[in-house]
């Protein structure tokens, strides 16, 4: 589909595309930096990390030695880098992900207003055959027009394509304005 292709990614064990500009972050932190670092010169941003919500509030140097009782993690809640660019969005399309286990509509629409995304690409994942662990999905993508394309089970490589197409097509509506 011809695109320059900015990847920023965490620690995975898989190859980058072909052509795209790799950027490995370690951290929520680091993702949350380099996403809005190239931000402004993106065109589209699709939002398929599953972030962590929460880190550990305390990071200690060294090993914590077993003690006599419990012991208690305190969390705290990381940047919505999905959230934090949707606030900063101009003419970008903005696609996010919502991997869910119950009231997927519900949950993906919300997720679609307070993001400011333009397309939400939302699971089931306690459906066979969907979420992780498989080549395959089950998704349905839900857009800012209102309108809902469920696709049924497919390699999570056709998924994409179907993304794309709809990602290009808003790209089309948006230079003929």
């Amino acid at each position: 589909m011809g695109a320059r292709v900015i990847l920023v990614s965490g620690p995975v064990n898989l190859e980058p595309p072909n052509g795209a500009e790799l950027f490995k972050v370690e951290s929520a932190e680091d993702m949350y930096q380099a996403a809005l670092a190239h931000f402004d010169e993106a065109d589209v941003l699709i939002g398929t990390a599953a972030v962590a919500d929460y880190r550990p509030k305390y990071i200690y140097e060294e090993k914590m030695k077993k003690k006599e009782g419990d012991q208690a993690l305190e969390l705290e809640r990381t940047k919505d880098i999905l959230f934090e660019l949707g606030q900063r969005k101009k003419d970008q399309v903005i696609v996010g992900f919502a991997a869910e286990t119950n009231d997927v509509e519900n949950y993906a629409k919300g997720k679609l207003a307070r993001k400011n995304a333009d397309m939400i690409v939302a699971n089931n994942v306690k459906q066979e055959g969907a979420g992780f662990g498989t080549d395959t999905n089950i998704v349905t993508i839900f857009k800012k027009d209102d309108t809902n394309i469920a696709l049924p089970l497919m390699l999570k490589a056709d998924v994409a394509r179907h993304i794309l197409t709809e990602v290009l097509q808003l790209l089309k509506k948006d230079e003929s304005l």
